[in-house]
C-alpha cells in the first residue's frame, strides 16, 4: 500500500521587486509575483484542515485537502470530501484538477477532470479519486493534498441556431482526424 503522508518541501520565496537588485534605468514598481488578483469568499467546514492554499508564487492551481481518511484500492473511484466551501464572483469557474505527482507517481486521479464547481454553488467542495494503479492501494491521510482548484473567468455564450456553420480548415475532423501516432504494425 502507498502511503501519501510524505509532504513537499516549503515553498522557495521570490523577491519582489523591492528586493530585487536595481538596474541602471528606472522600472515603475510591479506587482509581487503571484500576488492575489481576486477575492474568493471561503467557509472553511473543519476548522482542523488547512484552507486551499498555492505551494509557490505564481502557482495556478491552490491545493485541496482530505476531510477524511480513505483507503483506494487498485481500480477503485470515491468521493473524497475536502471541507471546503466557495462563493465565487459571477463570471468565475473553479475547475478541480489532478495533482501530477500523485498522479505520475500513485496513479491517483480526478474522474471528471477537471471537475467544475460553478459560481452559484455554495456546498462543500469534494472530490472524485479514482486509484489507475493495477496493483497498489493508495492510503490518503486526512490533510494529505489531494487536488487543485484552478479559479477561472468563464464567458456565458449565447447560442444561435443556424442552418449551416461558418467553414474552417479542420472542418468536421474530430478524433484523431490529425495523426500524431504511429499504428504498430503499419
Amino acid at each position: 500500500m502507498t502511503s501519501l503522508a510524505q509532504q513537499a518541501p516549503a515553498a522557495q520565496q521570490i523577491p519582489t521587486a523591492q528586493q530585487a537588485p536595481a538596474t541602471a534605468a528606472a522600472q515603475p514598481p510591479r506587482a509581487e509575483f503571484g500576488a492575489p488578483t481576486l477575492q474568493v469568499q471561503l467557509k472553511m467546514l473543519d476548522d482542523g484542515l488547512e484552507a486551499p492554499s498555492y505551494a509557490h508564487p505564481g502557482d495556478a492551481g491552490a491545493d485541496l485537502r482530505a476531510r477524511e481518511d480513505v483507503v483506494l484500492e487498485p481500480g477503485e473511484r470515491r468521493l473524497v470530501p475536502t471541507g471546503v466551501s466557495i462563493a465565487l464572483p459571477d463570471g468565475f469557474v473553479a475547475l478541480i484538477h489532478p495533482r501530477s505527482g500523485l498522479a505520475t507517481k500513485h496513479g491517483l486521479t480526478v474522474v471528471n477532470a477537471p471537475g467544475t464547481v460553478d459560481a452559484g454553488y455554495r456546498g462543500e467542495i469534494s472530490v472524485t479519486l479514482l486509484n489507475t494503479d493495477r496493483d497498489q492501494a493508495i492510503e490518503l491521510r486526512r490533510g494529505d493534498r489531494i487536488a487543485q482548484m484552478v479559479i477561472q473567468r468563464v464567458e456565458h455564450a449565447q447560442f444561435v441556431a443556424v442552418g449551416e456553420l461558418n467553414d474552417s480548415v479542420r472542418g468536421a475532423g474530430g478524433f484523431g482526424s490529425t495523426g500524431g501516432f504511429a499504428v504498430p504494425g503499419t
